[in-house]
């Protein structure tokens, strides 16, 4: 294994409860499957050319705009379906209203930093989701680099991200971990030079980073 200086975080589905919870809370919230919305936004980011969350991860369009597109494309998908709960413009706020920290990633980003690596946080994310999702990711403490796709302009899996978050921490990408739970995003990563983990539930992943980082209480998280 070569020299870690950097382990990086993935915000959603990693930091945060896996995305299927977030999906079904959203149903609870609005009456919206997680089957509609998916459509939904894959049906917003086809009709643009672009990747499933594209639009609005690299900002090409605005919160408001996606989310008059997206009830648009809700209504044309689903006749009749009742939207009269979905803030569909302020889609964020309602998202992720209710939404915690995965506990045991948090003090996983914890204990790797007290035991002197740096660590960092590298999302898809959107602008106006800013405050709510660093609210969420609060409790890990100081952030040492954090790349949002929505400020730098690119998203997991382009290239030029992971060449944007090495650069940015000062570190080479052989120095370079990144956890996520999406396998594309690792691939990516790989390819740079990363090291990687799949994030696919927290026992394995605690056990996959100790086996990366030499760091043996991480096991000790549960």
């Amino acid at each position: 294994m070569s020299h870690l200086s950097m382990v990086w975080f993935d915000f959603g589905g990693v930091l945060s409860p896996p995305l299927e919870r977030i999906y079904e809370a959203y149903e609870v919230k609005t009456g919206i499957t997680p089957r509609q919305l998916k459509a939904a936004i894959k049906g917003v980011a086809d009709e643009m050319g672009l990747p499933t969350m594209a639009p609005v991860e690299v900002g090409v369009i605005s919160e408001p705009e996606w989310g008059r597109r997206l009830a648009r494309v809700l209504a044309e998908q689903n006749p009749g379906i009742d939207l009269s709960r979905a803030e569909l413009e302020t889609f964020g706020r309602q998202w992720f209203d209710g939404i915690v920290a995965n506990p045991v990633m948090v003090r996983a980003y914890r204990y790797i930093q007290e035991n002197g690596l740096r660590v960092g946080v590298l999302s898809n994310n959107v602008t106006e989701w800013g405050p709510y999702w660093k609210a969420i990711i609060a409790p890990v403490g100081e952030v040492d680099v954090l790349i949002d796709s929505s400020e730098v302009g690119h998203r997991k899996p382009d290239p030029e991200i992971f060449e944007i978050a090495a650069k940015t921490a000062d570190v080479a990408p052989a120095e370079c971990l990144l956890i996520d739970d999406v396998e594309e995003n690792l691939a990516a990563a790989r390819a740079q030079g990363w090291q990687t983990v799949l994030f696919q539930e927290d026992e394995q992943t605690l056990a996959d980073l100790r086996a990366a980082t030499g760091l043996a209480g991480l096991t000790d998280l549960l």
